[in-house]
């Protein structure tokens, strides 16, 4: 199958009687399986097409169980629906093998009297760092292709750095998921293990899991660029936990998470 964006694969979705069938081209492969985010997008799209009148995205928890190595069909159901939140749970399958896991919960907003921020650390324009891998690197996955990345701080992975520590301003180049919680979940994880700065030599990795807020129900930055930040916490017996954060354009931080990833090195 010829290479689609996502926002073809998630118009050319088919419904069958065990829930949606998405498409999964090379474009969007990380070694055998496909990109995390992507995954996350797929469940997330499922979710809201099944109930298509729910309120704002507020928490995501994304368990990657297998890998999505083929087409899979993602299922979904209401765990509860109260006052004020619906939360929902979508099932991905790969040939009748659970691949991934998402919990969504979805809010209205409330009145408070608190207001607490985390203002963006100062960065210059994306127009005014390099291109987070050189022009004369060849890709190494093929999913990010569909990104353009440039490089704020940190180190690039495998450079044996003392801080595991990346952050970067990052755009899909398909305009037409730019501004759908879809498009921006898939492109939330797009950045390498933050682990992996303090590689000193080549190795996979595998996602377990991702958990993140979403801090605002305006999910759209200009022209699409949003500043995301990877910061390892702990790394031992081949495993790490990390925290990740994304800005919009105006410094205001929209999405809030943390992930588990194994590392092969």
């Amino acid at each position: 199958m010829s290479d689609l964006t996502f926002g073809e694969i998630l118009k050319t979705a088919e419904d069958t009687p065990e829930g949606l069938r998405f498409s999964v081209t090379d474009n969007w492969k990380q070694g055998r399986t496909a990109y995390g985010g992507f995954t996350s997008g797929l469940l997330l799209a499922a979710a809201r097409r099944a109930m298509p009148d729910l309120p704002p995205l507020r928490s995501v928890l994304i368990n990657f169980t297998g890998p999505v190595a083929t087409p899979p069909t993602v299922s979904t159901r209401i765990l509860r629906q109260g006052r004020n939140v619906i939360t929902v749970q979508a099932e991905a399958f790969c040939e009748d093998k659970l691949c991934a896991q998402g919990t969504f919960s979805f809010g209205q907003a409330q009145e408070s009297h608190i207001s607490h921020d985390l203002s963006a650390p100062d960065a210059p324009s994306p127009d005014e760092v390099e291109d987070f891998l050189p022009p004369n690197i060849p890709l190494p996955i093929n999913f990010f292709k569909n990104f353009d990345a440039k490089l704020i701080e940190g180190h690039r992975p495998f450079s044996g750095a003392d801080r595991g520590y990346i952050r970067a301003w990052v755009q899909h180049r398909d305009e037409e998921v730019r501004q759908t919680p879809e498009g921006l979940i898939s492109l939330a994880d797009v950045l390498p293990p933050a682990v992996f700065s303090k590689a000193r030599k080549l190795g996979p990795n595998s996602s377990m899991n991702w958990i993140c807020n979403f801090l605002s129900e305006d999910l759209t930055s200009r022209e699409g660029w949003w500043m995301i930040e990877t910061d390892l916490t702990v790394a031992r017996d081949g495993y790490s936990s990390q925290v990740m954060r994304m800005w919009n354009a105006d410094g205001e931080l929209v999405v809030d998470g943390m992930q588990s990833v194994v590392i092969f090195v």
